[in-house]
């Protein structure tokens, strides 16, 4: 096999066209039966094969800088610079699902969050003029879905404003980001690629051209690489022209030859070029193009022939919020969807098929989406704006001064909250409690199962004047936790016997963490720690209820998924503190760093965020209160 023998970009440069076409056929041979064991993207790899090849047959990375936006599409550029094992894709201690400065020096970007790999090119272009490093190159990748979001033409207007500083913009056009690409942008591209005349006219003349010797090839070259007059006559590609942009383009995203054709003239140029390539999400693998809804985007375990899940899902968190969201848009015609490019991960896509008129897709743009989420309600509209916890961090701004500050009634469903896991530290939702913590008057549920989550959307939606939060975790919704008593607005889910005058603990348990709240309960009870299990389900502001029931214990313990700094651990403790309750408080959380790609399970395990880790640090916390720690007694709860 050619891949096998493909050590790193420079052997590349040794092979013949034809080896190039059998060197992506046996990638993309690897990528299905590699993928399929492990899940991961596969669409999207599937489509930059010939694409990543032309990159690094052109670049000499790392000394010159290819950057990739979100990364998602980065599974070809690993097998290129070395990196072929994909056994443990996605799992502890196996290959990062996205570019990871750690496994190679060929990996620049990590954050994996879209529209920002024109801010990192503009800067290093800027650096390396800076320092006088003229024979350093950078190649930015950025797909069509991308330039939805805002930051990227912020990034454009400032790129175009130097207009002889060296920076190639590779668009890598396949009409999709999760779904199809909307709006005005996705149109303009959409004119791009469907324009015939243009197309047909340099097919001609390739073939003539090419059969006349001498001056032939090189003056298709530069007919194709036309930039006023006869393009513009031919092709509306003037925006990006207008923004002082060179363009080049459409080229064929699965034409080697072409590829580096166009990138070597546009890497030759002495300014900042854009290089328009038509891809195809999912090439080379029938079951990801006959997959409309969003070509294979991500997989989970899947059979190699058919594409198929190995496994049946059971109910997710996700489709308990959208079956619920369609019964809502039943009975309330005022209640309106937003996604951000993410239609079918965030589950609104029940609800865009029963009311199409009454969904809105923002493209990548959480800001914009969280801005017009505040003109909809004011307009009269209830929006829920439906996002992966991680990306809500984009918006804090306009959450904060759009539409807290002018009280509207936006509900904001998080996704993906708290550890994730296998995409790493970029898509860990560990920062949501945290930044809504410092927002006046918003309202934060942390549903504990699939009833209390259609339960809190409800009471969210039901909010006209403050933004309200629901936030759930990733993946399988867990059995009904039913409540035993209600004390406030609070539920109780455990307490000690009648007997017990001042129990000695109350655990605050948030969220989905219920079951493993309860397991502590079990845990310390054998030790002879008695405990109260309270679901706060609003965990932003502080229940009235929660200081005088602290104050009839002898120690407060929070559990929560989401970052220790400023969490719900620290709001309860401060609202203590302000009702003059002298209770030790106890916060366990997720420590504040970035946590390496693992399962969630095992990235629980490694922060100590477990039923036994935390009974035993409680228990010794009580046998301090008590005068009398014993080592042995903490141990024996595991």
């Amino acid at each position: 096999m050619l891949l096998t023998r493909i050590k790193g970009p420079r052997d590349l440069d040794r092979l013949s066209q034809e080896e190039l076409d059998q060197l992506a056929a046996e990638i993309r041979s690897f990528l299905v039966d590699a993928v399929s064991k492990t899940g991961g993207h596969l669409g999207p790899n599937l489509g930059v094969v010939e694409l990543t090849i032309a990159l690094h047959r052109v670049f000499d990375s790392p000394k010159d800088k290819v950057l990739f936006d979100t990364g998602h599409q980065s599974y070809v550029h690993k097998l290129l610079t070395g990196r072929q094992d994909f056994g443990n894709l996605r799992s502890k201690g196996g290959l990062s699902g996205y570019p990871s400065r750690a496994e190679s020096d060929h990996d620049v970007i990590e954050n994996s969050h879209a529209s920002t790999v024109l801010g990192w090119a503009d800067g290093i272009a800027k650096a390396n003029e800076v320092l006088g490093r003229e024979d350093h190159h950078v190649a930015a990748v950025i797909g069509d879905g991308a330039l939805t979001g805002g930051m990227a033409w912020e990034a454009l207007n400032n790129i175009a404003a130097a207009k002889d500083r060296p920076l190639v913009i590779v668009v890598n056009d396949n009409e999709r980001s999760y779904g199809p690409t909307i709006g005005g942008l996705a149109n303009h591209l959409a004119t791009l690629r469907t324009t015939d005349g243009y197309e047909r006219f340099l097919a001609r003349g390739k073939d003539l051209l090419e059969r006349t010797p001498v001056v032939g090839k090189p003056l298709y070259e530069t007919l194709h690489g036309a930039k006023k007059g006869l393009k513009d006559f031919i092709a509306p590609q003037g925006m990006f022209e207008d923004l002082g942009l060179k363009y080049i383009g459409p080229i064929d995203g699965h034409d080697i030859e072409a590829l580096e054709s166009a990138l070597q003239r546009a890497k030759r140029f002495s300014g900042p070029v854009i290089v328009h390539c038509l891809t195809q999400k999912g090439r080379g693998y029938t079951p990801a193009l006959e997959h409309e809804a969003d070509r294979f985007h991500a997989v989970g375990v899947i059979h190699p022939d058919t594409g198929l899940p190995v496994a049946t899902d059971a109910a997710s968190w996700t489709s308990v919020f959208a079956d619920e969201m369609v019964k809502l848009g039943h009975e309330r015609p005022d209640i309106v969807g937003i996604t951000a490019a993410m239609l079918h991960p965030v589950g609104l896509k029940k609800f865009a098929d029963a009311f199409p008129d009454r969904i809105f897709d923002v493209g990548i743009a959480e800001q914009h989406g969280a801005t017009s989420a505040a003109g909809l309600a004011t307009g009269g509209a209830h929006p829920v704006f439906a996002v992966y916890a991680t990306f809500l961090n984009r918006a804090f701004d306009q959450v904060l001064m759009d539409v807290a500050l002018h009280k509207c009634g936006v509900t904001f469903v998080l996704d993906r909250a708290g550890v994730t896991g296998t995409d790493g530290a970029s898509h860990n939702g560990m920062w949501d409690m945290s930044i809504m913590q410092v927002v006046p008057g918003l309202r934060l549920a942390a549903p504990r199962d699939a009833e209390q989550l259609r339960a809190q959307l409800r009471e969210a939606v039901a909010v006209k004047d403050a933004p309200t939060v629901v936030r759930y975790s990733k993946g399988v919704v867990g059995p009904a936790v039913p409540a035993v008593g209600r004390i406030g607005g609070m539920d109780v889910l455990r307490e000690p016997g009648s007997d017990v005058t001042r129990p000695d603990v109350l655990l605050v348990s948030v969220g989905a963490l219920a079951p493993m709240c309860l397991d502590i309960a079990t845990l310390l009870d054998k030790q002879g720690i008695t405990t109260t299990v309270v679901d706060p389900r609003w965990v932003k502001p502080v229940d009235e209820a929660l200081p005088p029931l602290a104050e009839r214990h002898r120690v407060v313990v929070t559990v929560e998924d989401n970052g220790r700094t400023g969490g719900v651990g620290s709001a309860v403790s401060q609202a203590l503190r302000d009702a003059g309750i002298d209770v030790p408080l106890r916060d366990f959380g997720i420590p504040q760093r970035f946590l390496d790609h693992a399962s969630r399970k095992e990235v629980m395990a490694e922060i100590g965020l477990t039923a036994p880790d935390i009974a035993r640090q409680v228990t010794g916390l009580v046998a301090k209160l008590d005068g009398r720690y014993d080592s042995e007694r903490a141990a024996a709860v595991d």
